[in-house]
């Protein structure tokens, strides 16, 4: 009788045992479950790109990302009579995300950056510099950097807004501008057509590898 009390009980706590576990795994995957779902949500989150609002915390989501190299590039350069440059592409998965455009010859310099979504432009910095002689000696010339940025915002492939900033940086100040501290002007100087025809000339050679000639 003892021993049937006694291997009843055993058998009680083991099926108390296996029950707590069993919750302790559902609560468990329940959990993973939540968390799965949460992560294909913020995935599945989108800034409003209709908006100057919404594409300024698109470029910073994306801009902070490649400042801390998380997305992948490759890219290629070209000679073109008598201006270089260089083409880089980054992607997230596979994605394109920015296009990024250097090209220069002896007097003049440029940057852009355009900001990708669905291989479109929905952001595009532009950043020119045209040098010159200003004064000075043979010996030790002096130069000048006019400097003009360009900050475009796009929306169903039209510039909704359009930023400007100039300045001048001459090698014989002693101060240099901070460009940081120049306030944007808005401006009508930006050319939706041009953008897109450049953006479309990067696009189509985006499998390009090593140095080529003219794009």
């Amino acid at each position: 009788m003892k021993k049937a009390l006694l291997i009843s009980g055993l058998l009680l706590i083991f099926s108390c045992k296996k029950e707590n576990e069993l919750k302790t795994v559902e609560n468990s995957n329940s959990s993973d479950s939540l968390n799965l779902k949460s992560n294909v949500d913020s995935l599945n989150l989108k800034n409003d790109l209709s908006s100057v609002d919404g594409i300024k915390k698109e470029y910073n989501l994306i801009n902070s990302k490649l400042l801390a190299k998380k997305l992948d590039s490759v890219g290629f350069k070209y000679e073109c009579e008598e201006r270089s440059g260089n083409v880089v592409y980054y992607s997230e998965n596979g994605i394109l995300k920015v296009i990024k455009q250097f090209t220069a010859d002896s007097h003049f310099s440029s940057t852009e950056n355009y900001f990708v979504n669905d291989n479109q432009p929905f952001f595009v910095f532009k950043d020119e510099t045209v040098w010159s002689f200003d004064g000075g000696t043979p010996e030790k010339p002096e130069t000048k950097d006019d400097v003009t940025q360009q900050r475009m915002y796009f929306s169903d492939n039209k510039i909704i807004q359009c930023l400007e900033k100039k300045f001048t940086i001459k090698s014989s100040a002693a101060t240099k501008p901070n460009p940081e501290n120049i306030p944007n002007t808005e401006s009508k100087n930006c050319s939706a057509k041009e953008v897109q025809e450049t953006f479309a000339l990067l696009l189509k050679n985006k499998d390009k590898k090593g140095s080529i000639k003219c794009l």
